[in-house]
């Protein structure tokens, strides 16, 4: 294992088994032909012409077009493409700051290979050293995706209707009971971008990064069930896990690695695929 090998399994797909997916003269997402069946011929919300996926034109407004998408959706579950929907509304847009020209339920994003967004929170405060310690989650045991690993203290997906600060500030009190306040002092630091072919579909997937300084005497709990619990670890001691394991869920290597980076723990002089991580992260 490698910082580099993680970037990479997060980049690994071929478009070459799907179907673009266009609302309008936009390609938004990708969908494998079984999923394109589905949405043409059952929820019949979808055109099939020149090798894509086209909404139906007479589906014009975004309160139409999101109607469409959840009923596909609904179709997707009936015919098992996945177990259930998660009451969770997602954007669908080209890019983060193109108008959203829809919402889906997040349970079949990757279905249709659309863009999803995330906030990921590095608790961190100083060491004994001067280097950071940070707050790393043990994700519950029931968690339906990579049950068991370890986590950023505060992470979750972004719904539509919120802010990325809003988001930040809600996932941050039910994953980590941390007070709005001082969650308000979370400051945005980078922005990571790949693109995974999961048995679900493809997530082409961004990641919204913040830093949060904690005071000494906090002590995060979870509240919502995710998190079944915290270690504080010096930043080198969580180097070596992401190094030379698979101990963290897949894309939280990647916010790990990119603290890494902004801390000078990996750098040019003693990491030879430097330039690869670099590139790898915001491919």
């Amino acid at each position: 294992m490698s910082f580099l090998q993680h970037i990479e399994r997060c980049n690994r797909h071929d478009l070459n088994g799907f179907l673009p997916v266009h609302i309008g003269p936009e390609a938004v997402g990708w969908a494998r032909p079984a999923v394109t069946e589905i949405l043409v011929e059952r929820a019949q919300a979808f055109d099939l012409a020149n090798g894509a996926l086209h909404l139906r034109p007479t589906i014009g407004t975004f309160e139409d077009r999101s109607m469409a998408l959840n009923d596909c959706a609904h179709a997707l579950v009936e015919a098992g493409f996945t177990s259930r929907l998660l009451g969770e509304q997602y954007r669908v847009a080209e890019s983060w700051l193109d108008t959203p020209l829809a919402t889906v339920d997040r349970g079949v994003i990757a279905a249709f290979g659309f863009p999803a967004y995330g906030v990921h929170v590095n608790g961190w405060r100083p060491g004994a050293n001067g280097e950071p310690n940070l707050w790393i989650g043990h994700r519950a045991l029931d968690k339906p995706v990579e049950p068991g690993k370890l986590d950023n203290m505060v992470a979750g997906g972004q719904p539509h209707g919120l802010t990325l600060l809003e988001n930040v500030i809600k996932e941050a009190d039910e994953e980590a009971s941390v007070p709005a306040a001082l969650a308000r002092q979370a400051r945005p630091v980078s922005c990571l971008t790949y693109r995974m072919e999961t048995p679900k579909g493809l997530r082409p997937d961004v990641l919204f990064c913040y830093d949060l300084k904690v005071p000494d005497d906090f002590t995060p709990v979870n509240t919502d069930g995710e998190t079944a619990e915290f270690s504080l670890m010096p930043v080198r001691q969580i180097a070596d896990i992401v190094r030379s394991t698979d101990r963290f869920k897949f894309n939280v290597n990647l916010v790990v690695i990119d603290f890494l980076v902004r801390h000078g723990l990996i750098n040019a002089d003693e990491e030879p695929d430097y330039t690869a991580i670099i590139r790898g992260l915001h491919s």
